[in-house]
């Protein structure tokens, strides 16, 4: 451990952590764009710059790790005007469509642009990108994207897809996937989570387009799909799921959906959807109560058992069950078909015996 200096105050530190992280631990508020804990250092945004006495220059706080007796200042006019001019520049060539724009009220850019006052001081070219909104998950708007980098950075680090990756120079400079062409699902996993990590509307989730947050109550849930146990937001507008969101405490997946979990919610309300019991009547389904649908089954598994015995029955399960799911099915065949089962949980395989 080692001893620094915060805005006057001591602080005791672990001299293998960066100057943001002690920060954060201590409740001292450091602005980033480009930062994200679940990434690498980038130092890209300069949005996190602090004075360290003895530096020339200013220092990115994101990357650089604290030393014995540093004395840091996180909130100096020099550090505000420099953080400032930056997000001056980048509002300068940002389209300015906030009333309408999808992100509007969780854009980190205009966060930070309103709480240290940026007005527009410059003006010049303006980067006029066409959208792309070819695939069925996201809209990407190069003219709304900052450089940051998180979205090349994640999908890098954390799914290892490199789908994507910066082009171009200076000005021109844009993110892209190979030979310039459009994400879809020859060169893209569509995970989705370059979404969570963008700060502004560069990439958005198609769900989400024209839904207001303040309009959006969050239901925290477990993703049906798997047995991993994923825990995610269901946002929900009028009674009616628009979409989910990663939910920062779950334990298991943190801020990482898959693609099935993001983007399963279109089958809630599909048209294709069954959602009652049917009931085959003279060759045809027919609609029926749960009750009648229960008491049918009940019917015909005593039939079966009583001409037929046990080992007429067998089972199926889907590929990676919760194991709740695995405990019911259990339970069921042993007490409705008099099946002894046998339950490899490791390998989630069932054996009937």
């Amino acid at each position: 451990m080692l001893t620094i200096t915060i805005d006057g105050n001591e602080y005791s530190a672990d001299g293998n952590k960066t100057i943001l992280e002690i920060c954060r631990e201590n409740t001292i508020s450091i602005p980033t764009l480009c930062e994200d804990e679940s990434l690498k250092p980038f130092g890209g945004c300069r949005l996190c710059v602090v004075e360290v006495q003895g530096r020339k220059n200013l220092m990115a706080s994101c990357s650089v790790k604290a030393e014995e007796g540093m004395v840091i200042n996180t909130n100096s006019e020099k550090v505000t005007n420099a953080r400032k001019t930056v997000l001056d520049l980048l509002v300068s060539n940002h389209p300015m469509d906030c009333l309408t724009c999808s992100k509007v009220g969780q854009c980190d850019l205009q966060e930070y642009a309103f709480q240290y006052g940026v007005n527009l001081s410059f003006e010049g070219e303006k980067k006029n990108y066409p959208r792309e909104s070819l695939n069925p998950v996201m809209m990407r708007d190069q003219s709304k994207c900052i450089l940051c980098g998180k979205c090349v950075r994640v999908c890098e680090e954390v799914q290892v897809t490199h789908a994507i990756d910066f082009s171009g120079r200076g000005f021109h400079s844009k993110i892209t996937a190979g030979f310039d062409l459009p994400l879809d699902d020859k060169n893209c996993r569509l995970c989705g989570q370059c979404i969570s990590v963008c700060p502004t509307a560069a990439i958005m989730d198609k769900n989400f387009i024209g839904v207001r947050p303040w309009d959006v109550k969050k239901v925290k849930t477990t993703c049906p799909f798997c047995g991993v146990g994923c825990n995610f937001d269901l946002n929900v507008v009028n009674g009616k799921v628009v979409g989910v969101t990663p939910n920062e405490t779950s334990i298991v997946n943190g801020k990482s959906l898959c693609v099935k979990g993001r983007s399963h919610t279109d089958f809630l309300y599909s048209e294709d959807r069954i959602t009652t019991p049917l009931i085959k009547i003279n060759g045809k389904f027919e609609e029926a109560s749960w009750e009648e649908a229960i008491q049918k089954i009940s019917e015909n598994f005593l039939k079966i058992k009583k001409e037929s015995g046990s080992d007429a029955f067998a089972g199926y399960r889907q590929p990676v069950p919760a194991m709740k799911i695995i405990m019911y099915f259990k339970n069921f065949s042993e007490l409705c078909w008099g099946l002894i089962i046998s339950i490899t949980v490791l390998e989630h395989v069932m054996l009937l015996q």
